[in-house]
């Protein structure tokens, strides 16, 4: 797609192995970007890159390794050049009530959402402020609706809106964009494996309709990578999620009343417990950083 403001540029997205990651490296290829694919599935990131062509490199790696992701980001430039777009998409989530999730998974999954989409831009802010770039941060609606039993999640995904808007304030007058995207359920492994656990089932099965219709992770991917074009402060996928920031501080109690009255009936059928980071990349993540073992 020569009309593309992406053509011959290169981007770098983490968690590109699988779910939004691999769809939006997809897109951007097929908008005539060029793609440095990072995350922890080296099998399956080298499948994509084969896919990609020589648009494509990829470098296996744990973003909340500050040392390999100085070095990774190091040879993105010497192999692949400056990137214009960084997209830290990189992500994990777990379910289940706070006392009952081992303190090393909870942590991992802060320490991967939050604490790796500052290494992201720590590694690769140098190189978008000489291309005058843009930083995409992958948020959610978990941004400012915190839910029960994904307090990490919740956590993480409300650090991760202020770490961006903290970004955008500081780098503007250097010419470097950043934006917030605010994604909804998307068809990846992560939302499948969530569905299968009744506390995560039940989570989103009483929330209204619009909001709990999962989206195609490709229909996603487009749409990111047309705000990404155009350089957005903020994205909504889907679009209505920006009428709900004009309620969001009345979330709060609406959740605890609505979790008042259905928790104590979960507890009751057993449906309370801790699911693990979830889905075959939270299993990558485990292996890497989680020391409590499997769930």
């Amino acid at each position: 797609m020569h009309s593309s403001p992406l053509n011959g540029r290169l981007a770098v997205v983490t968690g590109a192995a699988r779910g939004v990651g691999a769809a939006v490296s997809r897109e951007l290829a097929r908008r005539g970007a060029r793609v440095a694919l990072l995350g922890l599935e080296g099998a399956r990131l080298t499948r994509l890159s084969e896919e990609l062509g020589d648009r494509a490199r990829c470098w296996e790696v744990d973003v909340t390794d500050d040392a390999a992701m100085a070095r990774v980001a190091g040879a993105v430039r010497d192999g692949m050049g400056a990137p214009s777009v960084v997209v830290a998409n990189a992500g994990v989530a777990e379910g289940g009530p706070f006392l009952a999730t081992g303190p090393a998974t909870w942590r991992r999954v802060v320490e991967v959402n939050l604490v790796g989409s500052a290494t992201t831009a720590r590694v690769f802010l140098p190189a978008l402020l000489d291309t005058r770039g843009y930083f995409l941060q992958i948020g959610s609606l978990a941004s400012f609706g915190a839910s029960p039993m994904m307090s990490a999640y919740c956590a993480s995904k409300a650090g991760v809106e202020s770490f961006a808007h903290a970004l955008r304030a500081e780098f503007a007058h250097q010419g470097v964009g950043v934006g917030i995207s605010y994604l909804n359920w998307t068809d990846t492994d992560m939302i499948r494996d969530g569905d299968e656990q009744p506390v995560l089932r039940e989570l989103r099965g009483h929330m209204p309709w619009p909001a709990r219709r999962v989206r195609a992770v490709d229909a996603v991917a487009a749409r990111l990578v047309t705000q990404l074009e155009r350089r957005s402060t903020a994205v909504y996928i889907p679009p209505w999620l920006r009428a709900v920031q004009v309620v969001r501080a009345a979330l709060p109690a609406v959740v605890a009343r609505v979790a008042a009255r259905e928790l104590p009936r979960l507890a009751a059928e057993g449906g309370l417990r801790a699911t693990g980071l979830l889905g075959a990349g939270g299993r990558a993540a485990r292996l890497t950083g989680d020391r409590d073992g499997p769930r």
